[in-house]
């Protein structure tokens, strides 16, 4: 199977639904070269650098019969436009009582770990995930990111993609048959039997890297990617942490009302997982603090695999 780049993944799905459905339409403040070259100046629009206006023009777009993508480039620059998804796209299905459909999707990267410093680093999706009518996701492989998106360009509500900064050159393997993943099913990247760890993002990587590290201190670690954050797949981890009987969430986001407190208050208030917990539930998270631009700091505000490996020996000892 061939190999290629998370942003390569990412691009093919969007090439191949724009090719199937005249009616998509592409917004953004920077120019997409090749799709502008392949789809013309009518249905790849170059907008101001005003995320307000183009992120409040894709909601009267899919009103009116169209499949838009506005792809807002970083996630600070969303909060330009908070008003226009969350008050306006979030609600306008169950506003119109759903007898019409907005089919949106919002692309934007999140995550540190490249010195953007505290304006160009962060990963608010909890924010997104508390506003009903929004389904995110949050690919962490090329393969994924490519199905994640084609699925979401057939849906017919507003989805939100988060998408690491750091993930775009990885390579993975796609294949070149057509497929979809469907949102609310996790993916397990790797069995384990001793510690169940959720990461998200960019943390995948990193927890694969720690679980392997353990592996040869004999500790087994099952490492579940959700792969969307709503809908989000409990069943996969509570069945893992009732095998496991110990669980550690890992977030690149800050600790306060983040996803991983989201996570572990979900697992740990099912009863037929209380009852099996060997050990308290740990997160593994960003500091609460803005990302700072110097290198050796930001190391220390972001989570690790050290970290990772420092969180499950402290639930392994209970």
């Amino acid at each position: 199977m061939r190999e290629i780049t998370y942003d390569q993944a990412a691009n093919e799905a969007i090439r191949e639904e724009f090719r199937r459905d005249p009616r998509t339409v592409h917004l953004s403040t920077d120019l997409p070269v090749e799709l502008r070259q392949e789809f013309g100046s009518d249905r790849i629009r170059i907008t101001p650098i005003a995320e307000n206006n183009f992120v409040g023009a894709s909601i009267g777009l899919a009103g009116s019969g169209f499949r838009t993508v506005a792809n807002i480039r970083m996630a600070t620059f969303g909060f330009v436009a908070l008003d226009q998804m969350m008050n306006h796209a979030a609600k306008i299905t169950y506003m119109f009582g759903g007898q019409a459909k907005f089919p949106i999707l919002y692309r934007m990267t999140v995550g540190g770990g490249f010195q953007g410093a505290a304006e160009h680093s962060i990963s608010p999706y909890s924010m997104y995930m508390n506003v009903p009518g929004l389904k995110i996701l949050l690919p962490t492989t090329p393969y994924d990111v490519k199905g994640l998106l084609k699925t979401a360009l057939r849906d017919n509500n507003p989805v939100v993609s988060f998408e690491h900064f750091l993930l775009g050159g990885t390579s993975g393997k796609v294949p070149e048959k057509e497929y979809f993943i469907p949102f609310g099913k996790a993916d397990i990247k790797k069995k384990g039997t001793d510690v169940t760890v959720v990461a998200l993002a960019k943390m995948v990587h990193e927890a694969l890297a720690a679980a392997e590290e353990l592996s040869r201190q004999g500790i087994s670690v099952e490492v579940i990617d959700p792969r969307t954050l709503i809908p989000f797949d409990k069943q996969t981890v509570i069945r893992s942490v009732k095998k496991t009987g110990r669980l550690v969430v890992v977030d690149e986001a800050c600790q306060t009302c983040s996803a991983a407190a989201e996570i572990i208050a979900f697992t740990a208030s099912e009863k037929s997982v209380f009852h099996k917990l060997k050990a308290a539930p740990v997160r593994v998270c960003g500091l609460d603090i803005p990302i700072p631009f110097s290198t050796p700091m930001e190391k220390f505000a972001l989570p690790d695999k050290k970290k990772i490996i420092r969180a499950v020996r402290d639930v392994m000892n209970g």
